[in-house]
């Protein structure tokens, strides 16, 4: 297995864990029942602001400790430049990402048309987030191993 078949594979399981972990910690403060729509936009626009940097934070922490056990056990250093292969799947692998992305927003934007509660909206717009990159990293790893 290739070095960036393993970065793939242990960067969606950090992903996965850190939208688990974090998903719990919110539907344990979510409002329910809350009737102030202003308060529940408030909310769910501070839970998605937070997101953010805490999946950065968490990445970057990930790629490091990755990256360490990665040389500690195979006495290799983590390539230090990715060639044309690389650079074709990782734009693969954006445009799918993209396109599931899309289509979640324009599925949390049919929920408010069809009159559902803005927290579906929010919560299908941090699925659709949490899937698309899901399926980045799944593109990834699946043309790294069939190549493109």
């Amino acid at each position: 297995m290739s070095y960036q078949e393993k970065k793939n594979i242990v960067s969606l399981l950090g992903s996965f864990l850190v939208f688990v972990l974090y998903g719990l910690y919110v539907f344990q403060k979510n409002p329910v029942g809350s009737i102030d729509s202003a308060y529940t936009f408030s909310f769910w626009g501070g839970v998605i602001l937070v997101l953010i940097p805490v999946s950065i934070v968490a990445k970057i922490i990930i790629t490091i400790v990755f990256n360490m056990i990665y040389r500690i056990t195979t006495n290799e250093t983590e390539p230090s430049f990715s060639d044309e292969l690389d650079k074709l799947i990782e734009l693969k692998a954006t445009r799918n990402s993209h396109y599931v992305f899309t289509l979640g927003f324009l599925v949390a934007m049919g929920s408010l048309v069809i009159d559902m509660q803005p927290t579906v909206m929010f919560i299908i717009l941090l699925f659709s987030g949490f899937v698309s990159e899901m399926v980045g990293g799944i593109t990834q790893l699946y043309l790294y191993r069939r190549g493109v």
